[in-house]
C-alpha cells in the first residue's frame, strides 16, 4: 500500500472491495497531529537512529565503537557486532563522537513451545464472583479458578485486561478503555488479603457485609465497589510499617510507578483526565508537579502499594496455572499512560475502524494513537513498558488488535470515521519488540486477527510464532480445519454466547449463527441447549489449533454476551456478573462435561 513519508495511506479497500481514497484535508490534518507542516509535504525531523539486529548475527559496522549492554556491561568492536550479544536493549556509542545507536537485539520468533496442545477457561474476571467477593471478581476469585482449572486439566486460564482505570468515584466499566496499560486496577484487590486485614476490626468487617451484599445485585456497581475498596485500603494503609519486599517494589517500579502513583494522587485532586486540570499540573516534569508530589509523598507511597498488592495477588494467582493476560489496543487520551507519553501521541486524533457492513458509520474508538516517528525516536520505550508489564505472571498474552502493530485507522480532530484513513506502523519493528519481550517471559503470544487483516500480515505473524485467533462463529470450515498455530475458540466477549443463539435471546445473532451451531452440532433443534454446549465444545477439542478455550459464560449457559458493540448506555456492557457465584460454577456437570471434552488435549 503506497504511503507517504508520514506513513498515511494513500488510501483503503473497505469490505466490500470498493478503494476509499485519502482526503487532502485528512492528510494535512493527521499530518499536523504529527508533528508537520499543514501545507508543507515535508518528512519528519532525523530521530535518535535504532538498530534492529538478530540474535547471533555479526552485523557490519561503519566505525569502531563502544557497547554499553542493557545490565552496564561495556565491550568493544572494531569492524563488526560480537557473535555473542544478549537479547536486550543496548546503546552503541562510536568512538568519534557520532549519535548514539538504540542496538535493540531480538529473537527470530516469539516464545512458542515445541508440541503445544492445551486447553483452558476464558473468564470475565470482574464478572467470575465467589460468595466472599465484593460484589466483583478479584484477584482471589481468579487464584480459586486458576486451582479449580488446573485441577480439571487445563493449562491455561484466559483473563479480561486488568488494567488501571481513571481513580474516581465514577469508574469506567470497559477494561478496553484504561488509565494506564502498564497498572492494575485496584478494584481486583482482594481485601481479606491485604497485610494487616482482620475480621476483628469492626470497620474493615463492616465493609465486608456491605461488599459482599452487593454480590446479590447481577449488574455490577464498580463505583460502590471503589468506595468500599479504596476505604478499606486507606484504612489498612494506616496500620502498614515498613516491608523490605514492598521497599524492593518501589525500587524497581523506578520513574514510571512514582509517575503513575503522582497522577493517580493528582487525579483524586482535580477529578480524572489530565486535559482538564489547572495548567500548571498538565505536563509531569513541570515545577508545581514537582512541589505537589514532595508535598503528596505519603499518597503517592500509598498508590504505590496499592499497585504491589495487585502484583503479590496476581503472582499469586500465576503459580497456579498459565494465565493468558490481555493487552488492550490503547488507553484514555484524559489518563496516566497520556499523561506521561503526551508528547508521543497524535493530541485530538481517534484511533477507530472504517464504516463496514456490520457498521456503516464506521467506529471511533477514542483512543489516541503514538506519533510513528516519535516513537522510534524514543527507543519505543512505551511499547516496551507495555507489553512488560502485560506479561507480568502471565504464560501467555493475547494482544487485541494485533493488526494495530502494522497500521492504524486514525480519524482526525473534528472528523468522523468516514473522514479517517490508515497510518502505517513499522511493524516489524514492533513484533521484534513482543518477540524480545514474549521470550524473555517465556510467554505465548496470541494476536487478535479478527476482521480485516493483510495477507502479508498474517504471514508476518504466522513466521514470527504468533498464535492466530480462530472463532467457529466467523470460521466457514469445520473445526478440524482451523489452522494449528491458533487459539480457537466458539466465541469472544463481544460476540454472541451458545445459549443466546440457541435459544434466540441474543440481541442480534441470526439465523445463521444459529445454523451454524446446528451444523457443528448435529444436534436436532429442540435439543437442551446444555447438551448443545457440550457438544460444541467436544467438536471445537478436534481442531488441531495449539489452544482451545471456552468461556465461563458457556459454561453456566448465560445468555447475554458480556459487550455489545456499539452500545453504551443502552445495556450494562462489561458489568454482568455470572448468574451464579464460583462455588456453583466448580460443580456444575455441564463445566464438568465441557472440561471432560476439552481434557484429551492436555500437555
Amino acid at each position: 500500500m503506497a504511503r507517504d513519508a508520514w506513513g498515511i495511506e494513500d488510501g483503503y479497500w473497505d469490505i466490500v472491495g470498493q478503494w476509499h481514497n485519502t482526503p487532502e484535508p485528512t492528510r494535512r490534518a493527521l499530518r499536523v497531529a504529527m508533528g508537520g507542516l499543514r501545507d508543507v509535504a515535508d518528512p519528519p525531523p532525523a530521530s535518535r537512529p535504532v538498530w534492529f539486529v538478530r540474535r547471533g548475527t555479526t552485523p557490519a559496522i561503519e566505525r569502531p565503537a563502544e557497547l554499553e549492554l542493557e545490565d552496564g556491561t561495556r565491550i568493544t568492536a572494531a569492524t563488526a557486532l560480537p557473535p555473542d550479544l544478549p537479547l536486550g536493549y543496548h546503546d552503541l556509542l562510536p568512538s568519534d563522537g557520532g549519535p548514539t545507536t538504540r542496538l535493540i537485539v531480538a529473537p527470530d520468533r516469539c516464545h512458542l513451545p515445541d508440541g503445544l496442545r492445551t486447553w483452558g477457561w476464558s473468564a470475565q474476571l470482574y464478572a467470575a464472583r465467589s460468595r466472599a467477593s465484593w460484589g466483583i471478581g478479584d484477584l482471589g476469585d481468579l487464584a480459586m479458578l486458576a486451582r479449580w482449572s488446573a485441577g480439571l486439566g487445563a493449562g491455561v486460564l484466559g483473563i479480561n485486561p486488568l488494567h488501571a482505570a481513571q481513580p474516581g468515584k465514577q469508574q469506567d466499566p470497559s477494561p478496553y478503555f484504561p488509565s494506564s496499560r502498564r497498572f492494575r486496577n485496584p478494584l481486583y484487590v482482594r481485601i481479606e488479603e491485604v497485610p494487616g486485614f482482620s475480621t476483628g476490626d469492626k470497620t474493615l468487617a463492616l465493609a465486608a457485609e456491605a461488599g459482599r451484599a452487593l454480590n446479590h445485585e447481577r449488574v455490577i456497581d464498580r463505583d460502590q465497589v471503589y468506595a468500599l475498596k479504596l476505604s478499606a485500603l486507606e484504612l489498612l494503609w494506616t496500620t502498614f510499617g515498613d516491608d523490605a519486599d514492598f521497599g524492593a517494589y518501589i525500587a524497581g517500579g523506578g520513574s514510571a510507578l512514582r509517575q503513575f502513583a503522582l497522577y493517580c494522587a493528582l487525579a483524586e485532586r482535580y477529578g480524572g483526565g489530565w486535559t482538564a486540570w489547572p495548567s500548571e499540573y498538565r505536563r509531569p516534569d513541570s515545577p508545581s508537579v514537582t512541589r505537589f508530589a514532595a508535598a503528596q509523598h505519603d499518597r503517592l507511597r500509598f498508590h504505590s502499594w496499592i499497585q504491589w498488592l495487585l502484583d503479590d495477588q496476581l503472582a499469586a494467582a500465576g503459580a497456579e496455572i498459565a494465565l493468558l493476560g490481555d493487552l488492550a489496543i490503547g488507553f484514555d487520551p484524559g489518563g496516566a499512560d497520556a499523561w506521561v507519553w503526551q508528547d508521543t501521541i497524535a493530541q485530538g486524533v481517534r484511533v477507530g475502524a472504517p464504516p463496514d457492513a456490520f457498521n456503516a458509520e464506521g467506529q471511533d474508538w477514542g483512543l489516541p494513537p503514538f506519533v510513528p516517528w516519535k516513537l522510534r525516536a524514543i527507543g519505543y520505550e512505551p511499547l516496551v513498558q507495555t507489553v512488560r508489564a502485560a506479561l507480568d505472571h502471565c504464560g501467555a498474552l493475547r494482544i487485541d488488535h494485533v493488526m494495530g502493530l502494522f497500521r492504524l485507522f486514525w480519524i482526525p480532530e473534528g472528523g468522523e470515521p468516514t473522514d479517517g484513513t490508515y497510518v502505517r506502523f513499522p511493524g516489524d519493528e514492533l513484533l521484534d519488540i513482543v518477540a524480545l519481550e514474549s521470550d524473555r517471559a517465556g510467554a505465548v503470544i496470541v494476536g487478535e486477527d479478527l476482521g480485516t487483516v493483510e495477507d502479508e500480515v498474517r504471514e508476518q505473524l504466522t513466521e514470527r510464532g504468533v498464535l492466530s485467533y480462530r472463532l467457529v462463529w466467523f470460521e466457514d470450515e469445520p473445526p478440524e480445519e482451523f489452522p494449528a498455530q491458533a487459539l480457537a475458540a466458539v466465541t469472544t466477549h463481544d460476540l454472541p454466547t451458545v445459549a443466546g443463539v440457541w435459544n434466540g435471546t441474543d440481541e442480534q445473532a441470526d439465523a445463521q449463527l444459529r445454523g451454524r451451531l446446528v451444523a457443528l452440532t448435529d444436534l436436532p433443534a429442540t435439543a437442551a441447549v446444555d447438551d448443545v454446549v457440550v457438544v460444541a465444545h467436544g467438536r471445537l477439542a478436534q481442531a488441531p489449533s495449539m489452544v482451545v478455550t471456552a468461556t465461563l459464560d458457556d459454561a453456566l449457559r448465560v445468555e447475554e454476551r458480556p459487550n455489545l458493540p456499539g452500545t453504551t448506555v443502552e445495556r450494562p456492557n462489561w458489568s454482568l456478573a455470572l448468574p451464579r457465584p464460583l462455588e456453583e460454577l466448580m460443580v456444575d456437570p455441564v463445566a464438568t462435561r465441557i472440561a471432560e471434552a476439552l481434557h484429551p488435549r492436555a500437555d
